[in-house]
């Protein structure tokens, strides 16, 4: 199908850009790296869609560090995440989850900031700020605001953004002495959609689990978390089908999806006491 446009706009600001979201009251998409966007479009998912496009907006792009904080601007491109030095050092759960994601095009023009805003909850980066206790940065007209990983991913595609907001940046605690992030997933084919994934944080102060592909967003494992930092490795595994909600589907069944996730923990256990 070809899309239906009911027009285009390039935004040089922050501030241009959600006034022009309010003023479509609805009927405007933010297009970044439009890996997401563009495919539901061209099968007429969009409707008559005006498109605003954020790329030449400055005040989105860059990662640098705020004090005890690495702030990730949210047009950083997946493949940039794979590279920079500060992710490496600071949150390498995201650079161990880039070659993950889907294929190295997608990669090249898909921002962090259009994966958050998407919610898919098969997707990798979701799951990752929410293991990282994120805090997702938010304009609109009304301000700007920060909102907690866990209270911005609400639903499968729906998350705390209003229509005239966008997603500015994410700014994560930098990693601790010590500190070990790991991300594993498990898909039919390489880049697919993962089955069941999990993204995994030891800190000194304690564990966070997320999975994602098991429902509806991605989710904390707060019994596996608690079981792990009681040093209970077997009631973390039990608990994994507690802490999820998975949906049966033509790719796999919710039991299937079950078994993967607590597969994905005990090699992620493995891996940790390796």
């Amino acid at each position: 199908m070809k899309p239906t446009l009911a027009g285009y706009a390039r935004a040089s600001t922050i501030a241009e850009a959600t006034a022009w979201l309010a003023e479509a009251d609805g009927d405007a998409k933010v297009i970044a790296g439009g890996q997401s966007l563009m495919a539901a479009i061209n099968m007429g998912l969009g409707g008559d869609t005006r498109l605003i496009d954020i790329n030449g907006i400055e005040a989105l792009k860059g990662i640098r560090l705020e004090g005890d904080r690495l702030v990730i601007g949210a047009l950083t491109r997946h493949a940039e995440l794979g590279r920079h030095p500060l992710i490496a050092e600071h949150a390498p759960l995201l650079t161990r989850a880039v070659p993950l994601i889907a294929h190295e095009a997608i990669r090249t023009r898909g921002t962090i900031g259009g994966s958050l805003s998407h919610a898919d909850p098969a997707a990798e980066l979701p799951a990752c700020v929410l293991a990282l206790d994120a805090l997702i940065r938010i304009s609109g007209p009304g301000g700007e605001r920060e909102v907690a990983a866990d209270d911005f991913f609400e639903d499968v595609y729906v998350t705390d953004l209003a229509q005239d907001e966008i997603v500015t940046a994410i700014s994560l605690p930098l990693a601790a002495a010590k500190e070990a992030q790991l991300i594993r997933e498990l898909s039919r084919r390489a880049g697919d959609f993962a089955l069941a994934g999990i993204a995994l944080v030891r800190r000194p102060s304690g564990h966070r689990v997320a999975f994602f592909g098991t429902g509806p967003r991605p989710m904390l494992g707060r019994s596996v978390m608690a079981a792990l930092d009681a040093g209970d490795l077997a009631a973390a595994l039990a608990a994994v089908p507690e802490d999820i909600d998975p949906q049966s589907d033509p790719h796999a069944s919710a039991a299937y999806r079950r078994h993967l996730a607590s597969v994905l923990l005990r090699r992620c256990l493995e891996d940790l006491a390796a």
